[in-house]
């Protein structure tokens, strides 16, 4: 075991002390003292305040819930970051890191399931309005929910408590580095590649298909759903590209691991903050609603997803309107032409 310990711990990001811990301090109490009360609103206005809840309204609530649960794990490592070990135990600390990995996939596979339900209003309006139905919501949520505590169990399996220099950390650890390869590759193409394609694919649809629209659709909601993505990525995007650097130094060159290492706090540091930037950003887009709505400005805000929605629908039902109008059209011309034709084969003869 000890030889394992000191092959592996090598690669490993131990616990900074001096600025670094300082930095971590600063960020994650930024992130707890904004992100808490912040969710924490956000989940009490749309049980409380509002009295229909569209599909975009109940997929933020989830949101807003997921980053909740990460956060009450900042007081953990807070106390690790103030005195420079680990205390609670193995359990709890493959506890937190489970509870990290579970809010990681449940967001963005809600956020990815946002972006389909745009994706299905314009291109299958009349099936969108069959599926999204309260009962058929729900058990999707539930599925993420599920999909994504499974998808988690890794942490399980990859972090343990460990002595270094007569202190317990809560560090990863892999028994070979096949185990470390493993973990990061899956961690990035099921957290991030497979659900930003489908995020990027369905957008781009959406894009070209609104373009040749004669009129608008109320564009705040989109763009804070829009906006919900971008920062996603933004803040989770270093961590993923940490991981491929990792790996990519277990293959080819320990140089990458170095960097990877020395990247990693600080990768972690901004994944974690993410989880009080929708509350921000809610602010923002809602603050024209602030002096006529006080605190109900939210539930202002959301009110705003079940007519964009709408506009989605009857942008495509436009489409398809105009689809079948042209087919009409083009067979009467069709058959125009044919009796014309036959009308001068009798003549001739």
């Amino acid at each position: 075991m000890s030889s394992v310990i000191s092959a592996f711990t090598n690669s490993t990001p131990v616990l900074s002390t001096g600025k670094s811990a300082s930095l971590g301090i600063a960020i994650l109490s930024l992130a707890f003292i904004i992100g808490f009360p912040g969710n924490a609103f956000v989940i009490w206005t749309i049980l409380t305040r509002m009295k229909k809840r569209t599909v975009t309204c109940l997929l933020i609530l989830h949101l807003a819930i997921a980053d909740v649960l990460v956060i009450l794990t900042a007081p953990f490592f807070l106390h690790l970051l103030s005195t420079g070990s680990w205390t609670f135990g193995n359990i709890i600390c493959k506890m937190c890191h489970y509870i990290s990995g579970l809010s990681m996939y449940a967001s963005i596979f809600l956020i990815t399931f946002m972006s389909m339900d745009r994706f299905l209003a314009v291109a299958k309006p009349f099936t969108s309005q069959k599926v999204r139905t309260k009962p058929i919501v729900r058990g999707i949520v539930a599925l993420i929910w599920l999909l994504a505590s499974l998808l988690a169990i890794t942490m399980f399996f990859y972090r343990t408590v460990i002595p270094i220099n007569d202190r317990p950390q809560c560090i990863p650890f892999h028994k070979s580095p096949n185990h470390m390869v493993f973990q990061y590759i899956f961690e990035t193409v099921t957290g991030f590649v497979i659900p930003f394609t489908i995020i990027v694919f369905c957008y781009i649809y959406i894009g070209l298909r609104l373009r040749t629209a004669k009129f608008q659709t109320k564009q705040k909601t989109s763009r804070l759903v829009i906006m919900i993505i971008v920062i996603f990525a933004l803040f989770w995007l270093p961590y993923q590209v940490v991981n491929m650097l990792q790996v990519s130094g277990q293959l080819f060159s320990p140089t990458l691991t170095k960097a990877a290492i020395r990247a990693r706090p600080n990768a972690i540091a901004l994944a974690f903050l993410s989880s009080s930037a929708n509350p921000i950003l809610y602010v923002f887009a809602g603050g024209n609603f602030i002096k006529s709505a006080g605190v109900g400005f939210m539930a202002k805000l959301f009110e705003g997803t079940a007519s964009e929605t709408s506009s989605f629908r009857k942008i495509s039902q436009v489409f398809r309107q105009r689809s079948h109008t042209e087919s009409v059209e083009l067979d009467k011309c069709l058959e125009q032409a044919e009796q014309s034709k036959t009308m001068l084969c009798n003549q001739t003869d």
